[in-house]
């Protein structure tokens, strides 16, 4: 059975960081992308990053690109999400996602993705 856990997530102040991880089990993702998304209550899930298979090619969303690095540990089976100077808007619960295998690029759309975690809060306070 697939599995993506999400870890890090927490409360923390204004221009805070925090580190994301997410651990897949099942099977390696080495072949696929994986992304970052969040969502808060009322509002469709959003983009937030993404990493091909090899970790050559990122993307970001313009509202977190210089500050959110995604990078990944083939590995380990992991992604991560380091985010700096957190903002009150960043608030989100924070899934993860991969793509089915053999699908290495690093689309922003929810609809790219096969596999989902449970989430982690985020919650910046101001």
């Amino acid at each position: 059975q697939v599995q993506l856990v999400e870890s890090g997530g927490g409360l923390v102040q204004a221009g805070d960081s925090l580190r994301l991880s997410c651990a897949a089990s099942g099977r390696p993702f080495s072949s696929s992308a994986m992304a970052w998304f969040r969502q808060v209550p009322g509002k469709e899930r959003e983009f937030v990053s993404a990493i091909s298979n090899s970790g050559r090619n990122i993307n970001y969303a313009n509202s977190v690109k210089g500050r959110f690095t995604i990078s990944r540990d083939n590995a380990k089976n992991t992604v991560f999400l380091q985010m700096n100077r957190l903002k009150p808007e960043d608030t989100a619960v924070y899934y993860c996602a991969a793509r089915s295998v053999g699908l290495g690029y690093p689309t922003g759309v929810v609809g790219g993705y096969d596999y989902w975690g449970q989430g982690t809060q985020v919650t910046v306070s101001s």
